[in-house]
């Protein structure tokens, strides 16, 4: 008999603000290891030789606790806690999605381009999303049904939309700062560019979903987690209702596909409330 997970958080104005100051304290804990100019930042690196820093651990046990303390009974799926086989998470209907510290090249490299991502999954989809620049202060929120907004370091809250641009505009492109190809390159070289500006983690779907980038190409592995609240605060930049995505959670397996998000192949559609 199928038992699914209990646990129900509802994605809501007072969720949102809960969920920003929670990506807040871990963006804190992260913090405390950038102001040391980078002494001792690399603990180890994975399996996959990607680099694993004392930050990193330092945020997913701020998060973890978090998640817990508000709802023990909603999994929680991080980049850097233990990840289920499917055969267990298939059974969920909603869970916690989080990379607690997403960019840790840039990190490393003091760039301030790295970001906290936290997504709530509801059958499927990222209903609730924030992701939060640290050392830029500034983050992002989004949730089903309320719309995309900025904060900035002053607490302004905007709210953010994307316009896909017109059929024969030439497009600027966002694209990753560590994670370029041949691939990319030979996508880019079939439609009109107006520029191409490079920024890492998951701030090039914020940067598109605020309209400073036209779209986004990542022609490249990712992994679920580093996409998910990205992916949120993109879908619910729509003008009205939300704009469709070919990005799936809770798959077999968690590595996804290449995919462009935004107007480059005039595919983005708003999909009615």
């Amino acid at each position: 008999m199928v038992t699914w997970a209990s646990g129900h958080v509802e994605p809501s104005l007072q969720s949102l603000t809960r969920l920003a100051n929670l990506a807040r304290r871990a963006g804190d804990a992260i913090l405390e290891h950038y102001a040391l100019d980078g002494a001792g930042a690399v603990a180890t690196s994975k399996a996959d030789g990607s680099p694993l820093t004392l930050a990193d651990q330092a945020a997913h046990r701020v998060i973890r606790d978090g998640l817990e303390d508000w709802d023990p009974s909603v999994p929680f799926l991080s980049e850097e806690g233990e990840q289920p086989p499917h055969e267990e998470r298939r059974h969920w209907r909603q869970y916690w999605l989080v990379d607690p510290l997403d960019g840790t090249k840039e990190f490393i490299q003091r760039n301030g381009e790295f970001t906290v991502n936290i997504a709530l999954i509801e059958d499927g989809e990222p209903v609730m999303g924030v992701v939060y620049a640290p050392a830029l202060d500034v983050m992002y929120l989004a949730a089903k049904g309320l719309g995309a907004r900025r904060v900035d370091a002053t607490g302004t809250v905007e709210y953010i939309s994307h316009v896909p641009p017109a059929p024969d505009q030439p497009l600027v492109v966002v694209e990753s700062r560590s994670h370029g190809s041949p691939e990319l390159e030979a996508y880019l070289a079939t439609i009109a560019v107006r520029e191409r500006i490079r920024v890492g983690s998951s701030l090039k779907f914020c940067w598109v979903a605020e309209g400073r980038a036209d779209i986004y190409p990542r022609l490249g592995p990712t992994m679920e987690w580093d996409v998910a609240a990205g992916d949120c605060i993109y879908r619910n930049s729509a003008p009205s209702g939300q704009y469709s995505s070919p990005l799936t959670y809770n798959k077999a397996d968690l590595r996804n596909p290449s995919f462009v998000l935004g107007g480059a192949d005039r595919t983005a559609t708003i999909m009615a409330d």
